[in-house]
């Protein structure tokens, strides 16, 4: 009896079911075949082509990414472009690539909970809960968290937080430092969809990445203080509670394939 595509699949249908995803995401099996039999499994923030090589050279022939690979539909798979030496590339190889992304951030103890447990902010609540789910997931998933805070906590000893238990050299925010903040707000990645909703709840700083300019600008003026932590930053440090999910499932099933953390997804920025 060998482990399967279809066993991680199923793992992960009870995990974070497709029906959590967000209408415009794509999740799944991107490339390969849910009958292929698994040597090992590489666990990684992006499908990059420096992650296919790690796989590759550890003899991981199913990689499992948070972003998906397949995002929007290609016209052509060539080697012309960068998603078709991918594509090329894993077949050959015979390498598997599923992808959990919007379901796995809404998902009961997904990378929303999962953040807010490595940054020591407990009993929160859901910004955008998911409705005409069954009576578990409506209650317990969605995207985005917040909680409010006891005591004088500062936007300094937030973003002195935020840095030390995400291993950030920095992060950006705005805001007064010596400010007391009463509620905060938490998504992962691209989270500025959801800032609205978050200020309507009452919060009062919101953590997340990828955020711009003039959006940032005018929460700023309307007293809303946020810290961007990068997408990558605030996605990473999940990814091995992930992968100890997967390495824990595994084994109860009785099969003893490695489950491994990528040690070549990188954050695309660099700091000086």
């Amino acid at each position: 009896m060998h482990l399967k595509v279809k066993d991680i699949h199923r793992i992960i249908e009870k995990y974070a079911p497709e029906k959590l995803k967000e209408d415009y995401d794509n999740v799944g099996l991107m490339v390969g075949d849910m009958e292929s039999e698994v040597t090992s499994i590489l666990v990684s923030l992006d499908c990059t082509l420096d992650v296919i090589k790690e796989a590759e050279d550890k003899n991981c022939n199913l990689i499992f990414t948070h972003h998906p690979l397949l995002f929007s539909r290609p016209k052509s798979i060539t080697t012309d472009t960068l998603i078709g030496k991918k594509i090329i590339r894993l077949i050959k190889n015979g390498i598997n690539v599923y992808s959990s992304h919007t379901n796995l951030d809404s998902a009961p103890g997904g990378m929303n909970d999962i953040i807010m447990d490595i940054l020591g902010l407990y009993n929160a609540s859901i910004i955008e809960p998911k409705s005409n789910m069954d009576s578990y997931f409506n209650s317990n998933s969605g995207i985005g968290r917040f909680v409010e805070l006891e005591g004088n906590v500062t936007l300094g000893d937030i973003c002195r937080k935020v840095k030390e238990k995400l291993a950030l050299s920095h992060v950006r925010y705005t805001g007064n430092d010596t400010a007391v903040i009463r509620k905060i707000a938490v998504i992962n990645g691209s989270g500025k969809d959801y800032f609205q909703e978050a200020k309507r709840l009452g919060c009062d700083c919101i953590i997340t990445g990828d955020t711009t300019y003039h959006y940032v600008s005018d929460f700023n003026e309307e007293g809303v203080a946020v810290i961007d932590a990068g997408h990558f930053g605030t996605e990473w440090p999940s990814m091995a509670k992930i992968s100890d999910f997967l390495q824990e499932k595994i084994e109860k099933m009785g099969f003893e394939n490695r489950v491994i953390l990528s040690k070549c997804n990188k954050d695309p920025y660099k700091y000086k």
